[in-house]
C-alpha cells in the first residue's frame, strides 16, 4: 500500500514529544513538524499568514489526524486545521495520545473530543461523523503503530 499524505493537527507546546513518536511509526508519510523557530516566525505574521501556512501544508494531503492531548480541543488553529479539512474534502480522524509517555512531561490527562466543538459547513457537529480511537496505556504505541494505516484508509473512505 502506498504511503497516504498526511497532516498531523496537534497542540504543539504541550504534545510535540508524543506527535514525534508517532511520526516516527513511518506507515505514513514522512514529514517533520514544523520546528519551534520556523513555527515562531509563521506566528509573527499574523492570523493571515497562519491560515496561508496550513492552507498550504495542508494541500495535497490526503488525511488529517489529530492527536489529541489534554488541551487540543480549545486549540483555535487545530479547529481551523480540522474545519479546512473537512471542507477540503479530506480524511479526518483523531488519536488520543494521553496514553502515550513524554519525556519531558510522562503521561498526561485524556482530552476532550476536538470534534465536538467543530462543524461542517452545514452546522452539523463533526463528533458524529469522525472516527476516534484511543489506545489503552498498557500498548498505546503499538496500538497506534498497528493501526494507523487502517484508520486513515477508513477515515479517506468515510469521506
Amino acid at each position: 500500500m502506498a504511503k497516504r499524505q498526511i497532516f498531523y493537527s496537534f497542540h504543539y507546546d504541550n504534545d510535540v514529544f508524543r506527535v514525534q513518536q508517532i511520526r516516527n511509526i513511518g506507515a505514513l508519510e514522512e514529514n517533520q513538524p514544523v520546528s519551534i523557530n520556523d513555527w515562531e516566525k509563521v506566528k509573527q505574521g499574523g492570523p493571515r499568514a497562519i491560515e496561508q501556512w496550513i492552507d498550504s501544508n495542508l494541500k495535497g494531503k490526503s488525511c488529517l489526524i489529530v492527536l489529541i492531548g489534554t488541551e487540543t480541543y480549545s486549540r483555535p488553529w487545530v479547529k481551523y486545521e480540522i474545519e479546512k479539512a473537512w471542507r477540503d474534502g479530506k480524511g479526518v480522524l483523531g488519536v488520543y495520545i494521553h496514553n502515550i509517555n513524554c519525556m519531558k512531561n510522562g503521561r498526561c490527562n485524556q482530552g476532550l473530543n476536538p470534534f465536538e466543538y467543530t462543524y461542517t459547513p452545514g452546522g452539523v457537529k463533526l463528533s458524529g461523523l469522525v472516527r476516534t480511537y484511543n489506545p489503552a496505556a498498557g500498548n498505546a504505541y503499538s496500538n497506534i503503530a498497528d493501526n494507523l494505516e487502517q484508520w486513515v484508509e477508513t477515515a479517506i473512505n468515510d469521506r
